[in-house]
């Protein structure tokens, strides 16, 4: 039987983490990953990739924290060990037209986002450069490409992360690392859910699939990213918006 492979997650608990979670169990990976608060959700999440035949690691604390990423990535590293793909999925919104919002508004948002990612990239980044492979898969968003109104804080913080990318994926190419990015649109989520019928219906008219995704559409692409047929892909940004920026 083929060994499996290793997979960290951030905000792995739920929506998009938990489909992300699932699909490498299904793949072949044991999983590690962190979520922020919800214990009965993890739990959940743990047991629906042990069904998978993955043996899983689930840690609760903030992803903002570079100590505590430090901790997580070397804790990972000992269960798993191997860590083949990080993907940073954690983030938050904290939406405000701009000239009401609140620097914790901006900060918390650029914290989790963008600081997050870059702590895990960097402790991830030591083991990879050992082993010379790995993939490395960020959670962007449509709007990190686009803009949109009352996002400015968090337009910037997934622009960033792209950025990010695109710069970790030219340091780390000669040692046959890839760095991704996707950029999901609207995705079924619990984020989503809150917004008002009406306005999902006008989001969803302007989409040429004319209906939102799901979160296992995103988690696909994970999967394509983190394995072997994509070894040629380096530095790109794959959106999964059913056409929402064409």
């Amino acid at each position: 039987m083929e060994e499996r492979k290793g997979a960290i997650v951030t905000g792995g608990s739920r929506g998009i983490g938990r489909a992300i979670c699932i699909r490498l169990a299904k793949a072949g990976y044991n999983i590690a990953f962190n979520y922020q608060s919800n214990d009965e959700v993890a739990n959940e999440t743990v047991k629906l990739c042990e069904y998978e035949g993955a043996k899983v690691l689930a840690l609760k604390f903030d992803i903002s924290d570079s100590e505590k990423c430090a901790s997580f990535v070397s804790e990972a590293a000992a269960f798993l060990g191997t860590v083949d793909v990080l993907v940073n999925n954690a983030g938050i919104t904290k939406d405000n037209l701009l000239p009401r919002m609140k620097d914790e508004e901006l900060e918390c948002v650029l914290n989790v986002n963008l600081k997050g990612s870059f702590y895990m990239m960097r402790e991830v980044s030591r083991i990879m450069l050992r082993k010379r492979t790995g993939s490395i898969i960020n959670m962007s968003s449509v709007v990190g490409l686009t803009g949109n109104a009352g996002q400015v804080n968090y337009s910037a913080s997934k622009a960033a992360v792209i950025g990010m990318t695109k710069s970790l994926a030219k340091e780390l190419g000669s040692r046959k690392i890839r760095v991704n990015a996707i950029a999901p649109g609207m995705i079924e989520t619990d984020m989503t859910a809150s917004l008002p019928e009406n306005v999902k219906a006008t989001i969803c008219d302007s989409i040429p699939f004319k209906e939102m995704g799901r979160p296992d559409d995103v988690a696909a692409v994970v999967e394509f990213l983190a394995g072997d047929n994509s070894r040629y892909i380096t530095g790109q940004v794959i959106n999964v918006d059913g056409g929402m920026v064409i």
